[in-house]
């Protein structure tokens, strides 16, 4: 007899059930969980904003949520999230964030760490690498457009092949990268124009670009063909993207949607509240 009160088995909860029981391949798991994603945005998480808790309940609470990815880990941590239906939408692990690919003295481990970790992306269903510019320290920009467009231009073919994409993420150097030098729109697209790949695209962190420049949704919009990711973040403050802030994270959302984007969109704001509590709001606000 059909138990009345018992809920109506969805796809959704039917992933997440056999997700849980283990009865599902990594791969196979990574690609229902995007492809059953609410709304027109893959939602991801950065793991560093949540440092007191465990990957693994990060995980299962994003999973929960809806959320579809948990991102900014290295090579170590991407089979945890096998077991949660998840995937890691960005990888780390080619540079740090001041030392990055404006100085020709990092090239040689840029290029060493690219070359180990494009390949075992693609093993793990990973689909992006972040990567950083440097900082300034007195370099023009046209040499620094020089320097990371040669070690880009020499890396680009492997992550092609690969259908791996490499993320130059736009940071802000005004409140907490100071001297970093893709800090605007503009420079970051020169650069992806030097390089001229569609393996190679800019990470538009909607947070870091509102300190620099504001204009964010006529910015993506216009530059959109160079753009590969979305961070989000509460302005002033970096914490939950609501009304205690100026950026209507509502109407950016649907702005990128409308653009057909089909890469991930990622929340990297620290929670001042219980956090995923938090988490569940701005993935609620933010499908579109």
């Amino acid at each position: 007899m059909k138990n009345a009160s018992a809920a109506p088995l969805t796809r959704r909860s039917a992933v997440k059930a056999a997700a849980s029981l283990g009865i599902l391949s990594g791969a196979t798991k990574a690609g229902l969980a995007a492809a059953d994603a609410e709304g027109r945005l893959k939602q991801s998480v950065c793991k560093w904003c949540y440092r007191n808790m465990a990957l693994e309940d990060l995980c299962a609470h994003a999973a929960g949520i809806g959320i579809v990815s948990v991102e900014l880990l290295t090579e170590d941590q991407w089979p945890t999230l096998k077991k949660y239906g998840l995937t890691c939408a960005v990888g780390n692990g080619i540079c740090s964030i001041p030392d990055g690919t404006n100085r020709v003295e990092n090239h040689k481990s840029i290029e060493e760490n690219v070359r180990r970790l494009v390949p075992a992306a693609k093993k793990a269903g990973v689909p992006n690498l972040i990567i950083f510019s440097g900082n300034r320290r007195g370099m023009s920009d046209e040499e620094a457009w020089e320097n990371s467009a040669a070690v880009l231009n020499r890396v680009k073919a492997q992550a092609e092949d690969a259908g791996v994409t490499i993320l130059m993420e736009l940071l802000n150097s005004k409140v907490n990268h100071p001297d970093y030098h893709c800090d605007k729109t503009a420079w970051g697209v020169e650069l992806m124009k030097r390089v001229e790949s569609p393996r190679v695209k800019l990470l538009y962190d909607i947070y870091h670009m509102q300190i620099m420049e504001g204009d964010v949704i006529r910015t993506i919009r216009d530059n959109f063909d160079y753009i590969g990711h979305f961070h989000t973040g509460g302005n002033p403050g970096r914490n939950e993207i609501d009304e205690t802030q100026e950026l209507n994270y509502k109407a950016i959302a649907k702005a990128i949607a409308d653009l057909n984007f089909d890469g991930y969109y990622a929340h990297e704001f620290i929670p001042l509240r219980d956090p995923m509590t938090s988490l569940k709001q701005a993935f609620d606000l933010c499908v579109v």
